[in-house]
């Protein structure tokens, strides 16, 4: 078993995450809140991405991809991602410390709480999004004691641990 995964995704069960991906000459990435651990050995990953959309067009021809999994404080960035008809990678990443993952050529933030470089092994259509269930090739990196960004109901977790006795 990988314990760099194992320790990438535990605790991880609704967090945020930026997908991204290269495709020629262009870098695509958007938010995904659909993301979780299939398998620890080995290491398996699945992503849920809407089927019509050109990302989910792309991973259908590009295989390999990394998934950063924001830390709390990434609200902006997880946004900056989501927005609709937003520009390339590069450009939303531009302000960012960011480098091209050495598996999967797609880049990748550096200040989350960690980042898999993936492959994808199997996409299932399920409704109107597309699985893609990836093998984990590496684990990129991982900040310890950084608590994940958390989305439930449309609504980013305030972490509490951080606020003010009453």
């Amino acid at each position: 078993m990988n314990t760099d995964f194992a320790e990438a995704v535990a605790g991880f069960a609704t967090g945020v995450v930026v997908l991204t991906v290269r495709d020629g000459r262009d870098d695509l990435g958007t938010t995904v809140t659909s993301f979780m651990s299939v398998s620890l050995d080995p290491p398996m990953v699945l992503a849920s991405v809407t089927t019509s959309s050109y990302l989910s067009e792309v991973l259908n021809r590009r295989p390999r991809w990394a998934a950063t999994i924001l830390a709390a404080p990434q609200r902006a960035l997880a946004g900056r991602f989501a927005a609709e008809g937003r520009p390339s990678a590069r450009i939303l990443l531009a302000a960012e410390p960011h480098h091209r993952g050495k598996h999967s050529d797609a880049l990748i933030p550096e200040t989350g709480s960690s980042a898999l470089e993936c492959e994808t092994r199997q996409t299932i259509e399920a409704g109107d999004h597309t699985l893609f269930v990836a093998d984990v090739l590496t684990t990129d990196y991982i900040i310890r004691n950084q608590k994940p960004l958390i989305r439930v109901n449309r609504r980013y977790l305030e972490d509490k641990s951080r606020a003010e006795p009453r």
